[in-house]
């Protein structure tokens, strides 16, 4: 049965209506190759782009058989984020409960040298809406760097600098210290390309010595959550995260 392509994709968790209609307004979806207007019709089964880039529309993998879930995990250093490596090294897969329906899905990812922070659900649509670029999701981050540099620093960061794959800024940069020939700071951002925060430093000329992600969206590395540990959120719980995101038109049951 065909609807609306605005609510077939509310109801696969991809955006909200509104935001699919901002989408259809500016020609940026397509439905089988084709360009889809406002009032145009389509099915879970049909083939969507935005950008050129395919959406995928799958139910949760819980959200037909159990209950939508978040799992927080404080990643380590040394892990990486896969489910195997030929070289041998742990993954951030093997320390992971079983899901309460489905499988784990990884949002993003952090490189085997950045620890904190790492999201997984049960819910396709959930992952999509985190990790797609135009949501905009902010991650924080906090920055150990090689040396001191000057106090104009955060200021010319959050101008910006430019990268082989686009100009990148920070949205807030903040100070956080100084400890034997090395500087801290406070670093947020809402895109997810490889090793950006590390990219943005170097540009700058400085090496970047320790990475730790604090928050992904609404959700916060927990203080007393060591590495290696998890914590799980459902139901009430996981919908006052979503709800303080603002812009989430999900609503996990």
């Amino acid at each position: 049965m065909s609807e609306r392509i605005q609510k077939v994709l509310a109801a696969a968790g991809v955006a909200s209506r509104r935001q699919v209609e901002e989408w259809l307004r500016a020609g940026r979806l397509r439905v089988n190759g084709q360009v889809a207007g406002l009032g145009d019709r389509a099915g879970p089964s049909d083939r969507f782009e935005l950008d050129g880039q395919p959406l995928a529309l799958q139910q949760a993998a819980g959200q037909d058989s159990g209950e939508v879930a978040v799992l927080l995990y404080h990643k380590p250093l040394g892990e990486v984020t896969t489910r195997s490596d030929p070289q041998g090294r742990p993954t951030v897969f093997e320390r992971l409960p079983p899901a309460p329906s489905g499988r784990w899905v990884v949002v993003g990812r952090l490189d085997v040298n950045t620890t904190g922070l790492l999201l997984f659900t049960n819910d396709g649509g959930l992952a999509h809406r985190f990790m797609h670029p135009s949501f905009e999701v902010p991650r924080r981050y906090l920055v150990r760097v090689r040396g001191t540099p000057d106090a104009g620093l955060p200021e010319r960061l959050r101008r910006g600098v430019r990268l082989p794959d686009g100009p990148a800024a920070f949205d807030e940069m903040l100070e956080q210290g100084r400890s034997e020939g090395h500087s801290w700071y406070q670093v947020s951002l809402r895109e997810g390309r490889n090793r950006e925060v590390r990219r943005i430093f170097e540009a700058a000329g400085f090496e970047v010595s320790r990475l730790k992600r604090l928050s992904y969206g609404p959700f916060e590395l927990p203080e007393e959550l060591g590495p290696g540990r998890t914590r799980l959120l459902q139901g009430e719980e996981l919908a006052r995260h979503l709800a303080a995101d603002g812009k989430s038109p999900l609503n996990p049951r």
